[in-house]
């Protein structure tokens, strides 16, 4: 009577996936854990800071919403023999 390899072979299977698999991804989540605990010094601002109230800021202007605003309604065509003379190359000498 022979043994059933099955019984042995999924034990082997499961052990591959625990160590594949499992055991790599808590390693990864304990280190993203423990990173988030360092203490890490605040980086300087490369340019004024923020709250300081002397810094100089420039000033306030007013600009018009519309102010380059030109009508787009429709207008009545050219004559084309007019539009075409406009379009044309100039004449060879």
């Amino acid at each position: 009577m022979s043994t059933p390899l099955w019984p042995w072979s999924i034990a082997v299977i499961q052990r591959s996936i625990v160590r594949r698999c499992l055991l790599p991804a808590t390693a990864a989540a304990v280190a993203l854990l423990l990173q988030g605990c360092a203490t890490v010094p605040p980086q300087p601002f490369a340019a004024a800071q923020p709250s300081d109230p002397g810094v100089r800021v420039p000033a306030a202007a007013y600009r018009p919403v519309l102010s380059g605003y030109s009508s787009q309604r429709p207008v009545e065509p050219l004559p084309w023999l007019e539009q075409n003379r406009r379009v044309a190359p100039g004449q060879k000498r």
